[in-house]
């Protein structure tokens, strides 16, 4: 006869599974928290731009290098949003390698 991984004479212990499901529920919340916690930066440009992002990719922070963007000029500034949206990609892409590290298996099973 196989033991039962749940405990219990071969039946099926619900209190068990019930305890190991709250468990993996708290560490999923701390590693949200400490995610929510984090910050990360992206930066392009040789440091014309540096958006700052949490581990859950929420955007926190911009910098601009000052003086490096010529307000009358519109292809500047639309050169500025393509550097903007470029440097919180990087930092989105560094957000989430930390949140798959993080929460491992249980990445997915987050709101």
């Amino acid at each position: 006869m196989t033991e039962n991984p749940f405990g219990g004479e071969g039946g099926f212990d619900l209190n068990a599974l019930l305890e190991q499901a709250q468990a993996m529920q708290e560490q999923l919340v701390a590693a949200q928290q400490e995610l929510a916690e984090t910050t990360l930066e992206g930066t392009v440009a040789n440091g014309l731009v540096t958006v700052t992002v949490t581990g859950t990719g929420d955007l926190v922070g911009v910098q601009i290098k000052t003086g490096s963007v010529d307000p009358e000029d519109p292809d500047s500034l639309a050169d500025l949003g393509d550097l903007i949206v470029a440097a919180y990609r990087d930092a989105k892409a560094k957000a989430d390698a930390v949140a798959q590290s993080a929460l491992g298996p249980m990445a997915g099973l987050g709101g």
